[in-house]
């Protein structure tokens, strides 16, 4: 990457910065296929407890190794666990809060990865691994950027570090710890390294994040199976029942239908044009996409409902039987400036409202995370904009909204109303996040690396 004169610093000062991220980045993918190897996946169900306990660790050990005090493992609520550290900075200096979570989603299908997915493999000039990007790469991307301040010189500010285990899950553990000792993530500044450019290439801060909130439906009809042949045609059907219900969900268009809910402001900023949404995607050629109006504006700024897994018979080793009961996860995603306990509480009604043939539902709600919208015209945004232009060769910052939800987000703006929040990361579209082949681009986790180094340096010079 070429520097030029910025952030009120010599080109010759960015560029050492850049040179030193560069240097550390073969000691940057040892690491990341260390901490990618643990299976921390936040379901004792799928994984055992020790894969999450040894990624802790592992945090943990490199922070003692890197010069951080007060290291420390600690439970949360919901029985997962985050890793702490304090790396105090100059006398007077601000106090900036770098987070990322070493918990991943489930592998899902291992056999249809191209390379096995807790090892990290190198392919077409991309680094494959679960969490790779999301976000066992953030906490690389943090610690290359501290790396490389202090090979320059001293550390320009005082910095909080916080991994947590269990964003994935959304059941809330760091927040309800947070709330409870709210003097532990206390900042001036905070950089959540927990999304990614619009596209690799294109330096991004995200300014929105939709809230989500978990249920499980559950519908019943029967005390048992029942034969399909003897039964079926008169035996009201649990499965059929719940796929109906769920189908209540979507209009005509595939877009989201809650009753009582209204469509909620339309974005205004960054657009998604159609077909490089579409190529980001995967959409199959001839499919519609769900939904109407722009695509900036159905993935960022409406709610949507999204069914995650059903249970019911996998069609190998079904047998002719009416099924007694069906269970489905449901998530709905809420935009900023909607009240998300008003629409979740909608969401049930309107569940139990469409459950057909007076089957029996239930309805639990089983995670939630609020939406977040950030300041971006505050001093910390300014010096993020100069960071990225320099490492991004005099590109100019998007500001772009994310679908998904970082919980920890909200909880943080009520806790700490006067600090500065900011998004980046290295989840892309091509990462795949989520997916199978998820991936990091090395090239964007240098980049972004030196981004935040200078943004550290910058920052403590504008506070």
């Amino acid at each position: 990457m070429t520097v030029d004169p910025a952030l009120g610093d010599t080109s010759s000062g960015s560029a050492a910065i850049a040179s030193a991220v560069s240097s550390l980045m073969p000691r940057a993918r040892t690491e990341l296929a260390e901490l990618v190897a643990f299976r921390s996946v936040a379901d004792a169900e799928q994984f055992p407890r020790s894969e999450c306990e040894g990624a802790a660790r592992w945090v943990a050990d490199t922070l003692r190794a890197e010069g951080f005090q007060d290291v420390e493992v600690f439970g949360t609520p919901d029985g997962t666990e985050s890793v702490y550290g304090l790396l105090p900075g100059p006398v007077g200096a601000p106090t900036v809060l770098l987070y990322a979570h070493y918990d991943v989603q489930p592998p899902l299908d291992e056999t249809a990865w191209r390379t096995p997915p807790f090892t990290l493999t190198e392919r077409d000039g991309r680094w494959y691994g679960r969490g790779a990007a999301d976000c066992k790469g953030g906490i690389l991307m943090h610690l290359l950027a501290l790396r490389a301040l202090r090979a320059e010189g001293e550390l320009p500010v005082t910095v909080k570090f916080i991994a947590e285990g269990s964003e994935e899950q959304g059941t809330g553990g760091l927040q309800q710890y947070a709330e409870i000792n709210p003097r532990l993530l206390a900042a001036d500044a905070i950089v959540i390294g927990d999304t990614g450019n619009f596209r690799a290439g294109l330096p991004t801060v995200t300014a929105t994040l939709r809230g989500m909130c978990a249920f499980q439906v559950t519908v019943e009809t029967l005390e048992g199976n029942l034969h399909s042949g003897q039964f079926g045609g008169a035996a009201p059907d649990a499965l059929a029942a719940l796929i109906r219900l769920l189908d209540s969900l979507r209009d005509a268009d595939g877009g989201t239908v809650i009753d009582g809910v209204e469509p909620c402001a339309p974005w205004d900023g960054l657009e998604y044009p159609e077909q490089d949404f579409r190529a980001d995607a995967r959409v199959l050629d001839g499919v519609q996409l769900s939904g109407t109006g722009s695509v900036a504006d159905r993935i960022w700024a409406q709610p949507s409902v999204t069914v995650l897994g059903i249970d019911c018979p996998p069609v190998v080793g079904a047998t002719p039987s009416v099924q007694a009961k069906a269970r489905a996860s449901v998530s709905l995603r809420v935009p900023p400036g909607a009240d998300m306990d008003e629409m979740a509480q909608l969401l049930v009604r309107h569940l139990e409202s469409h459950t057909p043939w007076g089957a029996r539902a239930t309805v639990e709600r089983t995670g939630q995370g609020r939406p977040f919208r950030a300041d971006t015209t505050s001093p910390a945004y300014k010096a993020m904009a100069d960071a990225l232009s320099v490492a991004y060769d005099g590109q100019e910052m998007q500001i772009a909204g994310q679908g998904g939800s970082i919980p920890l987000c909200d909880t943080l703006a009520t806790l700490y109303p006067q600090a500065e929040i900011l998004l980046i990361g290295l989840s892309e579209p091509a990462a795949q996040i989520h997916a199978v082949d998820e991936s990091v681009s090395p090239e964007e986790l240098e980049r972004m690396s030196v981004a935040e180094a200078l943004f550290l340096r910058e920052y403590a010079q504008r506070a």
